[in-house]
């Protein structure tokens, strides 16, 4: 049997146990895993609604023009519908957001305006505000507005509710959404309540955002707004979307967290998500205490790790900003104590030298004249002479050294070291703060990566 077209594969996600990440935990955890839709995320589902609904109001006629302020999933939801339905696309978001999420709207045929994340949102320039203006100018279109239009809601509310307690059979009591617009939680969430009233709703946000402030407090404080790094989740106001009754509790995930532990379920779960799947499941394991034995939590991954390539699952990106637990040259010495650097002078013989490896169980020693390094005997490279002149052993070490070893920074990080080592050259060289050498080899940085 086939489908009349993409739109047709929109829910029906799967839930899928997370085992490795919670295995300290007493319950049972889950993941929503919404990137199974046809545009990689949850949004495909508000999307489609919110026009099926605007369809039926009468507010967009056919061959008109969608136009909307998204972080990319949305839009991508809308551009999906309108490839089907016949309609063009014009979408306002941030230069915070990752290009790949530009790049796929545009690989869709939408029209695609970038403006700047720092500014209030009634600021002109603010992606609400073009995206609004825009609505104004351009002949039959229809302005989404995602963070008001309660159909956004309503779309969680009539899918991903019944979803999941379908698939639980009834078992749920926690749902966990990292939230933004304030659709998936207040729908999903008043649905699984009306079924159950004891199922527990939590909510992740991001530190820059006033949605905790504004649950807690009723008070909408800008002082807690700032620029944040996190995409997908967080305001820097209410929408309409929202109605606080539904959720219980929110807590807050810093940029590096949720970034972390996105990297994290891909590897230990075999997950490949987006940022705000790592921030959620943070956001859960920062409420772990509140956790019993027969509790099962539900988690929504909103998206697909391809549009974070550039950002959380780049070794650089992550190394700029301070989130990757970076060791260096300093910290893989930093447990030999004052052990100091074997080495060789050119005068010494070969067979000096096959002691000093026999003794220390070393296989890499730099020849030294005076405070200089001038080369390198390694166990390999005398392995080939020895082979070929077993008399080698009388010879000097000036005779038969190797290239010097590569000298470097004491606080150059181990990935970056890694590429100092080949075939031919087996460690690298670096002087501490009082100008002392000390070695790395290429089974250091090994053991370092694996720890």
């Amino acid at each position: 049997m086939w489908l009349n077209n993409i739109l047709d594969t929109i829910g029906n996600t799967p839930l899928i146990k997370i085992n490795n990440i919670t295995k300290s935990l007493p319950c049972t955890v889950l993941a929503k895993v919404e990137y199974f839709n046809p545009g990689n995320s949850i949004k495909d589902r508000m999307a489609l609604k919110m026009l099926e609904v605007a369809e039926q109001e009468g507010k967009i006629k056919p061959g008109g023009t969608i136009i909307e302020g998204t972080s990319g999933n949305t839009g991508m939801g809308l551009a999906l519908a309108a490839c089907v339905k016949g309609y063009k696309c014009i979408f306002t978001t941030t230069d915070k957001q990752s290009k790949e999420k530009a790049d796929i709207l545009k690989a869709v045929g939408a029209e695609v305006i970038v403006c700047p994340t720092n500014v209030e949102p009634e600021d002109p320039r603010s992606y609400y505000s073009v995206s609004k203006r825009l609505a104004t100018e351009v002949p039959n279109s229809w302005y989404v507005n995602q963070y008001d239009n309660l159909a956004n809601r309503q779309a969680h509310y009539e899918q991903t509710g019944p979803e999941i307690w379908e698939q639980t059979e009834g078992k749920v009591t926690h749902l966990v959404v990292a939230t933004g617009t304030g659709g998936t939680i207040v729908g999903t969430g008043k649905y699984l309540k009306e079924k159950n009233p004891n199922i527990k709703v939590w909510a992740i946000d991001s530190y820059g955002s006033l949605l905790k402030k504004y649950f807690e407090t009723g008070e909408l404080d800008q002082k807690e707004v700032y620029p944040y790094i996190s995409e997908g989740f967080g305001e820097d106001f209410v929408p309409a979307n929202y109605d606080m009754s539904v959720i219980d509790e929110f807590t807050k995930v810093t940029d590096k967290d949720g970034a972390v532990m996105a990297r994290r379920i891909a590897k230990e779960e075999g997950m490949f998500c987006g940022y705000s799947a790592g921030s959620c499941l943070q956001g859960m394991m920062q409420l772990k205490d509140q956790l019993k034995k027969d509790d099962v939590v539900v988690l929504i991954f909103h998206d697909h790790g391809s549009r974070y390539v550039g950002k959380v699952y780049n070794d650089q990106w992550m190394l700029e900003r301070g989130f990757l637990d970076v060791k260096t040259f300093k910290d893989l010495v930093g447990g030999r104590g004052t052990q100091r650097l074997i080495n060789l002078s050119k005068e010494n013989t070969v067979a000096d030298a096959i002691e000093l490896m026999r003794k220390y169980d070393i296989e890499n020693i730099p020849v030294m004249d005076k405070e200089t390094s001038v080369g390198a005997i390694s166990a390999s490279g005398l392995f080939n002479k020895i082979l070929s002149n077993p008399d080698i052993k009388t010879q000097t070490v000036a005779s038969v050294m190797e290239k010097a070893y590569p000298e470097v920074a004491f606080e150059t990080p181990v990935e970056r070291l890694s590429t100092f080592i080949t075939k031919e050259n087996g460690a690298v060289l670096s002087r501490d703060e009082s100008g002392s050498f000390h070695i790395v080899t290429k089974y250091d940085i090994i053991q370092s990566l694996t720890k």
